[in-house]
């Protein structure tokens, strides 16, 4: 049969019931509703009854995800007690994942290791994304393990209910197209096109296009056909190449006609051949020429690309043309680590949960959750022959509480202040001005401040983040002004001082610029400004790919191009302050919070 009238979505379930391995997993992206518990009910009427079916958890930790001791039950028995993981018992069927763009990063790399292991458990992946901007989406690493990407059709209730209640048979033989699937040959020119298509739609990795390639194999199979058709690469870009697409087609351009072309002389008869010539027979045929080989693959690749950008869906590279300025890495980091859990700070209620890293146990509250049930479990003992127990408290998993704290999230304002040359004397007073307003704020806020200056040839910390007001002017009444501008020394410093705060103290940094931006020192102390400013749009970059917020405040007379390339490169907001004031340093950083 046909796929190419079913809905996209149903079509990406048939795909995966017959290579579910190799396909990796479905993202369903969209609403809950009918029409995906249509796709999902159908999907499960696909697969054999044989099959597991398990939903993972958002919360699940790592030994019930891997498998490993199971403690409750150790502690009941008196022995050790293994218990299998999730992932073991999904083995040949299917692992549910709803509320996908709600999964932190680490569990999206267990999966995605899960996925690519040999020899382990051997499952597929249902994403159900239900995001509705794009900052609630999966993480990348376990979305790009998953071939098919699909948004199931919106019909009303009753549609999709009556669709629903419809599929109770299959309209393909699965078992007939799994057994196909292994048979059906590689064809260069189809794979060639799809890498193409892949590359002009912006694609730089090599795991789409191979994926293209299974779930055009795996159409084939469906279809009954023992190669991969036309048809069965279009469905396959579009189901796996065109929701991923980072980037709109060129138009192709036509070759133009080679002028430097030796004409060929023009006769009014046709060429006699000689009698004593023998005529070439099919035997002696020139082999056929492999440019054809290519023209048909780029043949292919243009029809492919134009059925691939008619599926693009709608707004998504418009949403990735409005998207912030900041890396992917640095921002899915953000988004999908998990919050250490804190170990001070105002005691929130005990609940349950596991012992894990940074996990500690509230034993009364361990010890009311299981006095009520003694016995119970000890009548349990007796019916099972175990005898009596060693232990005077019988604890299971359900009864471990761990205990927990508020820590509220610090924002420090790290400014990093040009002290070199002649106006060194007006930043430093706005400087000091600002500094003194947002420790106002802080008071009120819990928030703090820091303080960078570079001069000469480096920087330094004057001020590490504090809160005290007393200690600020300290150490800003002690700053000397004068010296060269060693920009890249600066970015590097307030760069280095950013991720400390973020990564190891788990808060939030705000860096504020203060220069005019003209870098006369290289990162090495030597004088140039060619070097130094090129050191300082690398250091800016490397700013940027951390992910910092940050502010820049052009403090000289005129707005600089230079200040706007370097904010342009270290994807900080631009602010022109021509003879700024306190206030307005102070108005500028409170918009940037």
């Amino acid at each position: 049969m046909e796929l190419t009238d079913a809905d996209p979505a149903l079509q990406a379930a048939w795909l995966l019931a017959v290579d579910p391995q190799g396909l990796g997993g479905l993202c369903l992206r969209g609403p809950a509703g009918p029409a995906r518990d249509a796709v999902l009910a159908n999907l499960r009427q696909a697969l054999p009854p044989e099959a597991p079916w398990r939903r993972l958890p958002l919360q699940i930790d790592d030994e019930r995800l891997l498998g490993g001791l199971d403690l409750g039950l150790s502690l009941a028995a008196g022995r050790p007690v293994a218990q299998a993981g999730l992932l073991a018992e999904a083995d040949g069927g299917v692992l549910l994942l709803a509320m996908a763009e709600r999964v932190d990063a680490g569990l999206a790399a267990k999966l995605a290791s899960a996925l690519e292991r040999q020899g382990g458990p051997r499952f597929c992946v249902v994403a159900l994304d239900e995001g509705q901007s794009a900052d609630e989406q999966m993480p990348a690493s376990l979305l790009e393990r998953l071939a098919l990407i699909a948004s199931p059709a919106r019909p009303d209730l009753s549609a999709a209910l009556g669709d629903l209640a419809a599929m109770q048979v299959l309209p393909f033989d699965l078992a007939a197209a799994r057994r196909r699937l292994p048979d059906i040959p590689y064809d260069e020119a189809t794979v060639q096109a799809l890498c193409g298509t892949a590359a002009a739609l912006g694609l730089v990795s090599l795991r789409p296009p191979w994926q293209a390639w299974r779930a055009a194999c795996a159409a084939a199979a469906v279809a009954g056909r023992d190669e991969v058709t036309q048809a069965d690469a279009e469905l396959a870009a579009r189901l796996v190449l065109a929701p991923r697409a980072r980037a709109l087609p060129q138009p192709h351009a036509e070759p133009e006609a080679e002028s430097h072309s030796t004409p060929q002389p023009e006769s009014s008869e046709p060429p006699q051949a000689s009698p004593a010539e023998p005529q070439p027979s099919a035997a002696d045929a020139s082999p056929p020429d492999p440019s054809d080989g290519e023209q048909q693959a780029q043949a292919l690749q243009e029809q492919l690309i134009a059925a691939t950008q008619a599926a693009i869906p709608a707004g998504l590279l418009a949403s990735l043309a409005g998207a912030p300025s900041r890396s992917a890495a640095g921002a899915a980091g953000r988004r999908g680590a998990a919050a250490r859990p804190a170990q001070s700070g105002r005691p929130l209620a005990p609940r349950r949960g596991s012992l894990r890293a940074g996990s500690r146990l509230d034993l009364l509250a361990t010890m009311r959750a299981a006095i009520p049930w003694q016995r119970l479990r000890l009548m349990e003992r007796e019916q099972r022959g175990l005898g009596v127990s060693p232990a005077r408290l019988l604890l299971r998993r359900d009864d471990f509480h761990i205990k927990r704290y508020r820590r509220p999230n610090e924002t420090t304002t790290v400014f990093v202040v040009d002290a070199s040359g002649s106006q060194a004397l007006n930043r430093l007073a706005e400087a000091k001005g600002a500094v003194e307003l947002l420790l106002a704020d802080c008071y009120v806020r819990r928030d703090r401040v820091a303080l960078i200056a570079f001069r000469g040839e480096g920087a330094e910390v004057l001020l590490a983040p504090t809160r005290s007001l007393v200690r600020a002017r300290r150490s800003l009444s002690g700053l000397p002004g004068g010296g060269g501008t060693p920009l890249a020394a600066g970015i590097e410093a307030a760069w280095l001082l950013g991720s400390k705060l973020q990564s190891l103290e788990g808060g939030r940094a705000l860096l504020v610029f203060l220069t005019d931006a003209r870098a006369n020192i290289a990162r090495d102390g030597s004088p140039g400004r060619a070097q130094a400013m090129q050191d300082a749009l690398s250091a800016a970059q490397r700013l940027r790919a951390s992910g910092l917020a940050s502010v820049l405040i052009d403090t000289s007379p005129r707005p600089q191009p230079a200040a706007m390339a370097l904010a342009q490169a270290m994807a900080a907001r631009y602010v022109p302050l021509p003879q700024g004031q306190a206030k307005d340093v102070h108005a500028a950083v409170t918009a940037g919070r």
